[in-house]
């Protein structure tokens, strides 16, 4: 019997079953960051799966770079919910965040007992390897959405730009004025039929809705656990440039205003996150679990509930504010003045990740070793033989041996 039009259900769910078991496998090896994990996202979710293309992918990155919120988080949560609507969103973003929060939970109820030299040596060749993971995102994001002289120039001006200015507001800001600056091409593209817009509000209004609600309440209980959750929601709808961002502002509301944790503990997590897979805004389950140490907790059970609460309250508006808006970009992107813009909104993108890979070098000791892992990544990923893991993992093992 022939199959009705469109995809059969049974493998729609197939394809959505794989589609989640490729982000459980970027939860466990998408190591160093946003930019890293861009990369690894181009490789799995572009180039081997094909779930959607490179230009897709920075269109979407760009959308995720003007909103608040964790910036790679919401790139693989608009990926599912582009290919499976609004339940596989859900799905992903709970498929992603798990291992990392999970372990940062496990961290903040035995902070004590952390080994940081321990953790320190095991990620000590994973940095520079993902360093190569970015510069490969970097060569192969360029060849596929560099196509004119202006797109080069303003991934030049971008990468220069985002290099020696390091401040979270220019992000959006060259977003908008590379897109200004492609725009007067409009009258090149291709005319197609304008559909009326339909703008759903439902997911921005929640957004605003538990913004002040949590504030509201938050002022007047003296419920810990709600107030934590009004902080960490705050602090996820205003801050921009993901966890190099976040980190400063939860260490003067938490360490230094309201002594939920020690610098010491505060460090600890910080440099446990950063050499975890996944997204960095996990740290916020960490705090949550040790703020509610003997502050309004019952033991085990009240700091679970704090890095329950830490972990929702970071990474729900930055969610909310993704729904909102790509419900409705592919009927603003019909529109020849926005698809015009694309040009100069993929060339900014394209030199974020340029600026990326030297920032992230930057750190690195300078030594034969670092470049011959940054090298020997990019070749390998060129190569197109070696699955990533394999390579994060064999970094692993090589920091447990050498």
């Amino acid at each position: 019997m022939a199959l009705p039009p469109g995809p059969h259900p049974r493998l729609k769910r197939g394809r959505n079953l794989i589609f989640l078991k490729d982000v459980a496998a970027l939860g466990l090896t998408a190591f160093g960051g946003p930019q890293a994990h861009l990369a690894m996202m181009l490789r799995l979710l572009v180039d081997k799966r094909r779930y959607l293309t490179a230009p897709e992918l920075l269109e979407i990155m760009a959308l995720c770079q003007i909103l608040p919120g964790p910036s790679s988080t919401q790139i693989i949560t608009a990926i599912g919910f582009r290919l499976g609507g609004p339940n596989l969103a859900y799905l992903t973003l709970l498929v992603w965040m798990l291992p990392a929060v999970c372990i940062m939970t496990v961290a903040g109820l035995s902070v004590s007992y952390l080994d940081k030299d321990l953790v320190m040596r095991l990620v000590q060749y994973v940095q520079p390897v993902a360093v190569g993971f970015v510069a490969y995102s970097a060569y192969t994001i360029a060849r596929k959405v560099i196509h004119t002289k202006t797109s080069v120039g303003l991934l030049v001006l971008a990468a220069l730009l985002v290099y020696a200015v390091q401040v979270p507001w220019l992000m959006p800001i060259l977003l908008l004025a590379g897109g200004l600056v492609t725009t007067f091409r409009y009258r090149k593209m291709p005319q197609q039929e304008k559909l009326p817009m339909q703008i759903e509000w439902a997911n921005f209004v929640l957004w605003l809705g538990v913004l002040i609600g949590a504030a509201l309440l938050g002022q007047y209980t003296q419920l810990l656990p709600v107030r934590l959750f009004e902080n960490f929601y705050r602090n996820g709808s205003l801050v921009f440039g993901g966890g190099q961002v976040l980190a400063p502002l939860l260490y003067t509301e938490f360490v230094e205003f309201k002594g939920y944790l020690t610098s010491e503990e505060f460090l600890s997590g910080l440099g446990l996150v950063q050499a975890l897979p996944g997204p960095n805004f996990s740290f916020a389950a960490y705090i949550g679990a040790l703020a509610m140490r003997g502050q309004g907790g019952s033991g085990l059970s009240g700091q679970l509930l704090g890095a329950l609460v830490g972990a929702a309250g970071i990474f729900m508006p930055g969610t909310l504010l993704i729904f909102f808006l790509i419900r409705f970009w592919d009927q603003l992107k019909r529109y020849r003045v926005v698809k015009a813009s694309l040009e100069g909104i993929n060339a900014v993108s394209a030199g974020f990740v340029w600026a990326a890979t030297f920032l992230l070098y930057h750190p690195l000791p300078d030594t034969p070793v670092n470049l011959g892992l940054i090298g020997a990544t990019f070749l390998l990923l060129l190569w197109n033989k070696v699955p990533s893991y394999i390579i994060v993992g064999v970094a692993l093992a090589a920091g447990l041996v050498f």
